[in-house]
């Protein structure tokens, strides 16, 4: 049977088209396509599935997993490498998020099963998977809770791996920026053992090493410091960002009685640098800030941070199949991934309490009184906002440990396709001080010693400081998955239109959570006997142990209603039980009994799906579907705890005669902290639920040219949100009972923090349309070309918080630091000549309204015509688009022998120029979640078959 024209459509749309005209489809092997339990043949499914096949990902250009998924115009909202360093996220992660919803809704499978998380819900670090092991990646860009169960609101990434390879492969490949700084390379290894269907079993056997060199911001012109002129509307500005805390240290005085400030604000706290006021200037690496009544050098942190870590990953890969009989077969899978991210920032920063009795305050501080006009006697207590360079920058060491294994049966028992398996997957992930962090004690002995004076110039204090450095543990985190699950699919009864397919499984699982901080993370408390803390790094994490059960049951059955139209309905069953969480902490910090916290929970999906061929070259489909997502674990289980700050720098939540003003430390970034909800019932946390819906088409009008379209929609209710800082900072008056007074040991006084709690409030709405164009044609003499274009064009993308406020992040900078670009999208054309095959591809992301800047944030600057800095300046500006050019040109030299050479960014497009000083890492003068800061790229790979 010839396959019609809608068939060669879709299957060139998904990169799957035969060269040839003809192709019997009775040879066509019936498999389980990502988003449908049913077996059949990859093109008659019915949901928006996009498909990456072997060839395409050679002809990406991607160096691992990361820069493969990222790089698709459907993704939106993941975390980069570049946030690890001293970011918003967890450190040594790199995910996917599908449509700006979220990795924690992105559901990443590894052969059709779920692998553990790198948190305490489901979201998978991309960096614990071989890119080698991996022959196709499928990408349903559909929720599919009705299938695979919880978490899977924003659709599936299905990497399926390679299978029966016979002969020895040899890849690698060498990448090299014009500028310094950035370079990477990778070796792959691979040998199969075995024909299946002549031995009847196949062994294969992968190894993979990659490498990636640090990019460091004094590499990059637009990003070596946080001090960035630019012009807006005709004016000089400058982006003035910086950091309190510096070398020679400033100090901040907190006042009984608050000044008069500039308008006439009242001012209950001071920050000046002595050094500054003694002689008359900065020290190196900082630039002054005068914020109201402020007169302090401070430290220009983006001048010492990483663009992009280095990183390090090692992977096992194995698989097998042998033959039990004519119709089943055993199998296995096996991966085993290191993986190790060091990164680098800022050396220490760290606020410490000085006594009015101290004598470095009668030296240093009390002198420059009057000159700020102060009277000594309102002064309540003085912080020195301390920055210890001569320690060297801050490293934190990420090492991420994955183990995933499957056994299972599979095979046809009277017409139907079934399969068994088991699954046990875990992820370790460490994290270490790596140097620049000091030991408190260690520090507070140089300052009781008087080997060290924090107003002191910068230099000569390093061997003072070496043996305070830490290099030690800092915190682990353990998670573990185990599944058993079975399905089957066949033929239940034949209509008139032809058979109707049955699939249906079930699945039963245990999750594992457990964080294990060290006593450094912890600081003094009630577990263990320690006082110590580590300088540079917030104190106050607390354990965690948990776990819970799962089961679920599926049923999905396809009907022909006619020979044009195949309507497809699926049903699942979900059952968690309450966490259980063997550390349980009273109010007084200490441990209690073990405890079943937070709710138990079940819940039935549901999807309807239809597909509808009236013409050979047309075909639509449609499909309506419910959708859930438990609440992670650690949101039930984790007791309240700081360790981390405000991504941006605020003026104080509260002024005076409040009590809590004393504690003000005016504009800075304050500290933060966050608790689960351990409650059940009505007040506990209840799962996520999401409505989705897709409609689209594929049509060829012409032989070879096709299209397709696919408007999506998602919402969800329920919705466990965080409170963003920005609203917090923004209407403190609101959310007064949020801001609290706490003790901090590293630096022996009580300190501001704010609660950002988690609750069910929360409901949000996304839309968009995708799109693919295609088109392939021989050309007489030159060989055969290939177009393609796609992308994601984005409808909404807003959260609403259950509170009133409603944000909106198409085409804009957020509350929540984040960008939901309104078009992604890439073109690429392909000419294969011969053994020549030359590939140009054209990546391209639209602009934004930037982060708004006004004149209370102290971080433009006026630029006057002499050159000197004016005023604080307010600027509303939008970031440019962003465009990159890549070409590859693959030479196939012998049968089996392959080299491909290849530019990334043809054209040096430097990263557009952003105002953003709040998300992602501490990289300042662009946003390098949204754009590489590598450059112009060369590179060259050479693969070797035998």
């Amino acid at each position: 049977m010839k396959k019609n024209l809608i068939t060669k459509a879709i299957l060139l749309s998904l990169g799957l088209a035969a060269t040839g005209g003809v192709l019997a489809q009775e040879t066509l092997e019936r498999v389980e396509v990502t988003g449908s339990s049913i077996k059949r043949i990859a093109n008659e499914g019915a949901l928006p599935v996009q498909t990456l096949s072997r060839a395409d990902i050679e002809r990406s250009g991607a160096r691992n997993v990361e820069d493969l998924i990222q790089a698709l115009p459907a993704m939106q909202g993941f975390q980069t490498s570049s946030a690890s360093v001293n970011g918003d996220g967890p450190g040594g992660v790199q995910n996917a998020s599908l449509h700006n919803i979220g990795a924690s809704y992105t559901l990443v499978l590894l052969n059709g099963r779920r692998l553990a998380a790198y948190n305490a819900g489901s979201a998978v670090n991309l960096s614990s998977i071989p890119l080698a092991a991996i022959e196709r990646v499928e990408v349903l860009t559909d929720g599919a809770s009705a299938l695979y169960g919880s978490d899977a609101v924003a659709g599936v990434v299905n990497f399926i791996l390679k299978k029966n390879q016979t002969h020895l492969v040899l890849d690698a490949s060498v990448s090299v920026p014009q500028k310094h700084g950035g370079r990477s390379s990778s070796i792959n290894l691979s040998k199969g053992f075995g024909d299946y269907p002549v031995d009847g079993y196949n062994l294969m056997l992968a190894f993979a090493h990659e490498r990636q060199n640090e990019l460091n911001a004094s590499d990059r012109d637009f990003a070596r410091s946080g001090v960035v002129p630019f012009t807006h509307e005709g004016k000089a500005y400058t982006l003035y960002e910086s950091a309190r805390n510096t070398a020679p240290s400033s100090v901040t005085l907190g006042l009984k009685n608050p000044l008069t400030g500039p308008g006439g604000s009242a001012v209950s706290a001071v920050t000046f640098s002595p050094d500054y006021l003694k002689n008359g200037k900065c020290g190196p690496n900082t630039v002054l800030a005068t914020v109201s009544l402020d007169q302090a050098c401070q430290f220009d942190y983006a001048a010492t941070v990483q663009l992009l870590p280095s990183t390090k990953r090692d992977s096992l890969f194995a698989s097998g199949t042998v033959k039990l009989n004519e119709s089943t077969s055993a199998f296995f899978e096996a991966v085993a991934s290191k993986f190790e991210l060091k990164e680098r920032h800022a050396p220490v920063a760290q606020a410490i309490s000085l006594s009015l009795s101290d004598p470095l305050y009668a030296a240093n501080v009390q002198p420059h009184l009057a000159k700020l006009g102060i009277d000594p006697a309102n002064v309540s207590k003085a912080t020195t906002n301390n920055r210890f360079s001569d320690a060297g920058g801050r490293s934190d060491l990420f090492k991420t440990d994955a183990r995933h294994l499957a056994v299972g049966v599979e095979g046809v028992w009277r017409d139907f396709d079934y399969s068994a398996s088991y699954v046990h997957s875990t992820s370790r992930a460490d994290t270490y001080y790596d140097g620049g962090y000091l030991r408190q004690s260690c520090y507070q002995g140089l300052l009781d010693s008087g080997k060290f004076n924090p107003f002191a110039p910068v230099g000569g204090n390093a061997s003072a400081f070496a043996p305070c450095i830490l290099k030690e543990r800092n915190d682990s985190t353990r998670t573990a998955l185990d599944t058993v699950s079975a399905r089957m699919s066949g033929e239940l009864f034949r209509l008139p239109a032809g058979p109707a397919m049955l699939g249906a499984g079930g699945d039963l699982s245990r999750q594992k959570y457990d964080y294990d901080p060290s006593a450094l993370a912890m600081g003094p408390n009630a577990l263990h006997s320690g006082t110590d803390t580590a300088f540079g790094r917030g104190t106050g994490a607390l354990p965690i142990e948990a776990s819970r059960r799962n089961w679920g049951l599926f049923a999905e059955l396809a009907l022909p209603l006619t020979k044009t139209l195949e309507t497809t309905a699926a049903l699942r069953y979900d059952d968690y039980t309450a966490v259980q969480n063997n550390i349980v902490l009273n109010e007084l910090g200490k441990l209690a009994a073990p405890a079943k916290q937070g709710n138990a929970n079940s819940k039935a999906t549901y999807k309807l799906a239809f597909k509808f061929q009236p013409l050979e070259t047309l075909l639509m489909r449609g499909s309506y579907g419910t959708g859930f997502k438990v609440p992670e674990m650690d949101l039930i289980t984790r007791a309240i705890s700081g360790g981390t700050n405000t991504s941006g720098s605020y003026a104080c939540p509260v002024k005076a005669p409040d009590p809590r003003a004393v504690n003000c430390e005016g504009t800075t970034q304050y500290d933060l902290l966050s608790g689960g909800n351990p409650l059940s019932g009505a007040n506990g946390l209840k799962p996520e639920e999401s409505r989705n819906m897709t409609l689209g088409l594929k049509f060829e009008p012409l032989k070879g040219l096709s299209a397709g379209l696919d408007y999506w929609a998602v919402k969800m209710k329920h919705q466990i949100v965080s409170l963003p800082e920005t609203l917090v900072f923004g209407n403190p008056t609101a959310y007064d009972s949020l801001i609290r007074t706490v003790y901090d040991p590293a630096r022996g006084s009580d300190k501001l923090a704010v609660l950002l709690p988690s609750y069910n409030l929360g409901s949000s709405r996304y839309s968009g349309v995708d799109w693919e164009l295609a088109y392939a044609h021989k050309l007489e003499g030159l060989g055969r070309l290939a177009l393609s274009w796609s992308g994601t064009y984005m409808l909404k993308s807003e959260i609403d918080d259950g509170a009133g406020n409603v944000e909106n992040s198409v085409g804009r900078f957020d509350a929540y630091n984040t960008v939901t670009f309104r078009v992604i999208q890439r073109a690429s054309a392909t000419l294969s000549h011969g053994m020549f095959s030359h590939t140009a591809t054209w990546n391209w992301r639209s602009g934004y309204h930037d982060k708004e800047q006004s004149a209370a944030d102290g971080k433009v600057r006026v630029v006057n015509a002499d050159g000197s800095l004016g005023a604080y300046a307010t600027v509303i500006r939008d970031v440019e688009s962003y465009g990159t050019l890549d070409w590859q040109t693959r030479m196939q030299l012998l049968k089996s022998t392959a080299l491909t050479v290849g530019i990334r960014n043809v054209l040096d497009q430097a990263p557009p120029f952003s105002l953003r000083t709040a998300g992602g890492g501490n990289q300042i003068g662009f946003d390098a979640r949204y754009a590489n800061p590598l450059g112009r790229t060369f590179y060259v790979n050479a693969s070797y078959k035998y």
